[in-house]
């Protein structure tokens, strides 16, 4: 897997100038990472989509703990964090190293299969020294079956299929991609996702729909290029039922 910094754009900065002064405030801002490590276990990996979904609800499950709100042991961590740009590293653990991890404070979320901890922030040069010796690449991951198509009422977060991405970065696009999601919602939509559990898709998207989806008004992932793609690429684009209203119609 490997590592990803991305930008955190929010929905509304379409622009490439506006793009690019937000990127030029948050890279002034102290920089933070939010550590995921993923339990990838030699003869037992879980599959692709399935580590993929449990990242991204993941990130939603430590945004919404409430040792990330108000004056909760995690808050200051968190709103530096997002405050700058709100990168991403996915690392991978077996036996010790996973027993290891989870020794720190953290937050570990279970999907199918997949096991993913995530972490509060760190500076960017302040990994915990568990956490820094820890893999980011090395380890892919397969889907025996190609996943079904989502459920209709669920969030889907859709990637983009005409970029080449390792697992390791696809996790954390996914977790970006929830997270903006997040940020666009109300405290009620907010809350009432949470008590569902998080339900969630991550899906490759049709080629002949993804621009669409792109200019649909719904949160859009632009990358900042520092690992595998070129910056400003689209990766990820949240549609989350309650957000569908803010698409213009089509046809």
């Amino acid at each position: 897997m490997t590592s990803t910094e991305t930008a955190g754009q929010q929905p509304g900065n379409s622009s490439a100038s506006a793009f690019t002064q937000a990127a030029n405030d948050r890279d002034a801002a102290p920089q933070f990472v939010l550590p995921l490590v993923a339990r990838i276990e030699k003869t037992d990996p879980p599959a692709r989509t399935d580590a993929l979904e449990t990242a991204a609800r993941a990130v939603l499950v430590l945004l919404s703990d409430e040792r990330s709100a108000g004056d909760g042991e995690w808050a200051a961590a968190v709103r530096d964090w997002q405050d700058a740009r709100i990168r991403k590293v996915v690392r991978r653990a077996r036996g010790a190293e996973w027993r290891r991890a989870g020794e720190l404070p953290g937050i570990t979320v279970t999907g199918a299969h997949a096991e993913v901890r995530v972490f509060p922030p760190v500076p960017l040069d302040g990994w915990p020294k568990e956490l820094a010796r820890l893999q980011v690449s090395g380890t892919e991951l397969d889907d025996p079956e190609p996943p079904g198509p989502p459920a209709a009422d669920r969030p889907v977060l859709w990637l983009n299929p005409g970029l080449e991405m390792s697992a390791g970065k696809e996790m954390a696009q996914a977790g970006h991609a929830a997270q903006l999601a997040w940020w666009e919602l109300s405290d009620a939509e907010r809350s009432a996702w949470r008590a569902a559990g998080f339900p969630l898709s991550v899906r490759s998207a049709a080629a002949a729909e993804w621009e669409a989806l792109t200019r649909s008004g719904l949160p859009v992932v632009h990358d900042a290029g520092f690992t595998e793609i070129a910056p400003g690429s689209c990766t990820v684009v949240a549609d989350h039922p309650a957000l569908r209203s803010a698409m213009p119609p089509t046809g």
